[in-house]
């Protein structure tokens, strides 16, 4: 077991209470949405029992983190209360707990009080889509607790976010963003970072794949990646389908950032997900 006041570990190590999670490998991180309008018809869960059902069914297929949502964020989609987020996260949060007492556990989260109440039940990692910008507690609660944190890069907010989208260039300037921010967590204390590209958020259809071809240069930045393209709108409407029939593009872009430095993919096809890591696996110890 590893200490909380544990200080020399890799920088693609990270803490998650008293389970050091090794991300000089691959992980899947599953999402699990509890909320009635995710973009996805295939994620959306309407009782704890579908939820508790979805949970198993990834845990059998090998997930290693599931990520649990109460809020859409989907472009234009309506903010929820702080308590009818709680009311809706902490229950399921609670559930999968009790059956699952040693699966790592992220909360999709921009809220400080839903942020701490959940470490408090049982959370392993805080997953924050504006990377504490709608919450100036957020890094705080954050460096107060020592929980690993997926710090995303993202502009405005639901509502807002595609009117932003005016960059000099996409890859250094969301580059320079996410650094500016990793900077002041660990002057806040925050140990253990996550960066993500935020795909889809402030980025139009050729933004998201310009960063794309640019994710290796996101690995000076020193920190493990997390990339989450699972079934969204740069897969979709490049193939003029819909997020229903989008796995096989899913699975192309996964494979992709697998190549290139991606420490997590966050998905909704967990079985799908864990082969593509192993055919990259086996290809890359051969090669």
């Amino acid at each position: 077991m590893v200490g909380k006041d544990t200080k020399y570990h890799s920088i693609k190590q990270i803490i998650c209470k008293d389970k050091l999670l090794d991300l000089s490998f691959p992980h899947v991180m599953g999402v699990i949405n509890v909320t009635p309008d995710s973009f996805f018809r295939g994620s959306q869960n309407k009782n704890i029992n579908e939820i508790l059902t979805r949970v198993q069914q990834m845990v059998d297929a090998g997930v290693d983190i599931l990520d649990i949502g109460g809020v859409s964020t989907r472009s234009h989609a309506d903010f929820l209360s702080v308590e009818d987020e709680l009311n809706r996260v902490l229950p399921v949060l609670t559930a999968i707990r009790e059956i699952h007492p040693n699966l790592i556990i992220s909360i999709d989260t921009f809220r400080a009080q839903v942020a701490e109440e959940s470490i408090r039940m049982g959370a392993d990692i805080i997953n924050d889509v504006y990377g504490g910008r709608l919450d100036d507690k957020m890094h705080k609660v954050i460096a107060q607790y020592q929980v690993p944190y997926i710090l995303m890069h993202s502009r405005g907010d639901a509502a807002t976010m595609q009117t932003l989208c005016n960059y000099e260039d996409v890859i250094m300037d969301v580059f320079f963003e996410l650094s500016h921010t990793a900077h002041e967590l660990r002057e806040k204390g925050v140990k253990d970072i996550i960066i993500d590209l935020g795909f889809g958020f402030a980025k139009d259809f050729k933004q998201n794949y310009q960063l794309m071809a640019g994710l290796h240069y996101f690995k000076l930045l020193n920190y493990p990646m997390l990339v989450g393209i699972s079934r969204k709108s740069m897969v979709y409407k490049l193939l003029e389908c819909s997020p229903e029939t989008a796995l096989n593009g899913t699975t192309v872009l996964n494979t992709i950032a697998l190549l290139n430095n991606t420490s997590i993919i966050r998905v909704h096809d967990v079985k799908e997900a864990r082969e593509t890591i192993k055919i990259i696996t086996e290809y890359q110890n051969i090669k």
